[in-house]
């Protein structure tokens, strides 16, 4: 049996070409303008990223108990994404996003930076900030950083403008609120955090409404401990976890209302994802898995599939769903391609280009095997519907036995309950094959982690 399948395509390619025609795009370079008129401003994009939030936290993707009103709005507005993948960890999660690698390429992979750490994110990192800075844009962070909180790693040293958040994470002390490189405020009101990160959200967008920006927005909710202002507490039929989330979407709500208000809408790339997924072991104050198997600190898929929505009117389809594979180290460089900016040359990135498959301009994924990893080792890989673990602690059984490998059939099992690794052993030695040829190229070409 060839590993290779049949995957169904979520877009019409008619739509994609109506697309294609309304926005000026032409199939050799799609999602840039053929006119030959002035050249049009470049997108503006917004990255709305919560922390340990549950794939199955969201009505569009399957809550029954928390209301999310206006992130169901964006999905039907836009693209829901259902195999959409982080990492298992929060730190790892950052740096994978801003850098558009997996975690152990730019030096990170096991735990996360504490308070006074010696560690953080290298500034020889070219990260998403600094790579549009480099093309015009106005930058700015606002929330979690978590990626080293000495002068030479914040936020302001690595391609963003401003700052304003927390240095790490809601539950470490002493816990301080940043402007810029300057604490603020401590201890941190946090039942007021997420308001006015939506606030200086909005400063942001209307001081620069007239120049092409990144907002990235780290929200730091819903991880533990969690907090909510007044107008949400006791209004979830979740408890506080589900005010905290319905904060989260009103927030969302709010950002979204301000673009089109100052015009912007259609020229803005929305993205609303999660660094890692629940803190099961929190109860009642941590999020749901859903379908999926186990949550934070796993690579099974409740740990590292997030929900996803990514909304830009006018040139992303309305009221779609993406089943292929695509992460967050995607952004990097398909924000990248729409902005004009080179990729670097001169390092390896791993993320791919998700505009034409956004568009439907292909209808496979742009990773012929996506990688997960167990803190720097790799764990498991996936190809199309199949993913297989490589027998590095997962602890997994077949036929009763202990067993080297795990393969799950992801479009049959999302839930990952039946290894099937016996059955399809023609499919475990492609991909150990695949995975051992990747681990070999990415083992020569990893990058240190910054040191004070």
């Amino acid at each position: 049996m060839s590993i290779r399948h049949n995957r169904r395509a979520f877009l019409q390619l008619s739509a994609g070409a109506a697309l294609a025609a309304s926005s000026g795009c032409t199939s050799h370079a799609p999602g840039v303008s053929a006119a030959k008129e002035n050249p049009p401003r470049k997108p503006n994009f917004v990255i709305l990223f919560t922390d340990d939030q549950g794939y199955s936290d969201l009505g569009c993707f399957g809550s029954r108990d928390i209301r999310t009103p206006r992130l169901d709005r964006m999905a039907a507005e836009g693209v829901k994404l259902t195999d959409f993948y982080s990492q298992p960890l929060c730190t790892p999660a950052r740096a994978a996003l801003l850098t558009g690698c997996y975690p152990p390429r730019v030096g990170y992979g096991e735990g996360v930076e504490f308070p006074h750490s010696h560690t953080g994110l290298n500034p020889d990192e070219i990260t998403i900030a600094r790579l549009l800075k480099g093309s015009g844009y106005a930058t700015a962070c606002i929330g979690k950083w978590h990626l080293g909180d000495a002068p030479k790693f914040l936020p302001t040293r690595q391609g963003f403008d401003t700052y304003f958040g927390l240095p790490y994470s809601n539950d470490m002390e002493p816990l301080a609120l940043i402007r810029g490189e300057q604490t603020v405020e401590g201890p941190v009101d946090q039942d007021s955090l997420t308001q006015r990160y939506t606030e200086e959200a909005i400063r942001f967008i209307t001081a620069n409404k007239d120049r092409p920006f990144l907002l990235y927005l780290p929200y730091a909710m819903p991880h533990v401990p969690l907090h909510a202002s007044a107008k949400f507490r006791g209004k979830s039929a979740r408890g506080l976890y589900g005010d905290v989330i319905e904060e989260i979407d009103a927030s969302a709500g709010e950002i979204l209302d301000t673009l089109k208000r100052l015009g912007l809408d259609e020229r803005t790339l929305v993205v609303f994802t999660s660094d890692n997924g629940p803190w099961t072991e929190k109860g009642t104050a941590g999020g749901s898995s859903g379908p999926l198997r186990e949550g934070k600190f796993m690579i099974f898929e409740g740990g590292v599939r997030e929900p996803c929505i990514m909304r830009w009117p006018g040139r992303l389809p309305a009221g779609q769903t993406c089943p292929e594979v695509a992460a967050t180290i995607d952004l990097l460089p398909t924000f990248a391609a729409l902005a004009g900016a080179a990729l670097p040359r001169d390092r390896k990135i791993d993320g791919k280009n998700l505009f034409p498959l956004l568009t439907g301009h292909v209808a496979q994924s742009p990773h012929d095997l996506f990688c997960y990893f167990n803190g720097k080792r790799l764990g498991a890989v996936r190809r199309g519907r199949w993913k297989l673990f490589l027998g590095r602690g997962t602890g997994e059984t077949h036929d009763g036995k202990k067993d080297d490998t795990a393969l799950y059939d992801l479009q049959a099992d999302i839930g990952e309950t039946r290894n099937v690794a016996g059955d399809h052993p023609d499919i475990v030695s492609e991909l150990k094959s695949a995975a051992e040829k990747f681990d070999a190229e990415f083992s020569r070409s990893r990058r240190p982690v910054g040191h004070v």
